[in-house]
């Protein structure tokens, strides 16, 4: 899942560094790549194309899409700390809808290391006088977007094959931004259109990755080390962007190691 997650650092800061590229555009370069990876994976593995869990399916891509574009618009609209940190809010919102959707247990003293890990990440956004209440709330709608997202992969890890999974985001995504950038695009510079490319080939990877850990494993001891990216996100925003970091920031980073230390010593879920 760490893997996965620094996927989507680099997809994440590509995305921010495009910043002149509209966020639909951005999901229609990932999907055209994504897809022509799926259908040439599928068909060399003669693997049915259209999946069995088709109402699940379906649920996973279109949550995903609106997952997806919403955090791509905080990243627009606040630094890539702070929209990364909000946005990591999703394993909170993955475990509470795998209690309904999975009739997956957790045991309380996780909920108890959920909570000190986003206390540390409270800690290293700091108080950002640059996150407006409307972002705020755009980048929770992301995170229950992509918790319930992860649910509904897990639903289907018993009855489709991953990549199967993972083409339904570009099936849907594909003609519904290809039909938005008629109304509006952007033409990318020709440094862009590599950067492009590159997110989709990143983007693919950490789908499959993500895809492969929810497969192999319960919702509450997997979703946890999604909060691996905010550190990421800190050091990128640093690095690249120069988003200096206050110095709670540093004290929210052992924080959260600490956390996911603790829950991952605990067992995670009964059957």
């Amino acid at each position: 899942m760490i893997a996965a997650v620094m996927c989507f650092a680099v997809v994440n800061t590509i995305a921010k560094w495009c910043g002149e590229i509209p966020p639909h555009e951005l999901m229609f370069f990932r999907s055209a790549v994504s897809i022509v990876y799926c259908v040439w994976y599928l068909k060399r593995n003669n693997i049915p194309l259209l999946g069995n869990n088709r109402f699940w399916l379906l649920t996973r891509s279109v949550v995903g899409l609106c997952a997806l574009f919403l955090f791509f618009l905080t990243i627009r609209n606040m630094p890539l700390a702070s929209a990364s940190t909000i946005q990591y809010l999703s394993p909170v919102f993955t475990i509470l809808a795998a209690t309904r959707m999975n009739g997956q247990k957790v045991k309380s003293i996780q909920f108890i290391w959920f909570a000190v890990a986003f206390v540390g990440i409270l800690l290293m956004k700091g108080f950002d006088t640059r996150i407006k209440t409307e972002w705020l709330l755009v980048g929770i709608a992301s995170a229950i977007c992509t918790g319930v997202a992860y649910n509904a992969i897990i639903k289907s890890k018993n009855t489709d094959h991953p990549m199967v999974i993972i083409m339904y985001v570009p099936l849907v995504g594909l003609p519904a931004t290809g039909i938005w950038c008629l109304f509006d695009w952007v033409p990318p510079t020709p440094l862009q259109w590599v950067l492009l490319l590159i997110m989709g080939a990143f983007g693919q990877i950490a789908q499959y990755l993500t895809t492969l850990a929810l497969h192999s494993g319960a919702a509450s001891k997997i979703a946890p080390w999604n909060y691996t990216g905010a550190i990421f996100a800190l050091l990128i925003g640093w690095a690249i962007f120069h988003e200096s970091p206050e110095p709670l920031a540093l004290v929210g980073i052992v924080i959260v190691c600490v956390a996911l230390i603790l829950n991952s010593r605990v067992s995670a879920y009964k059957n």
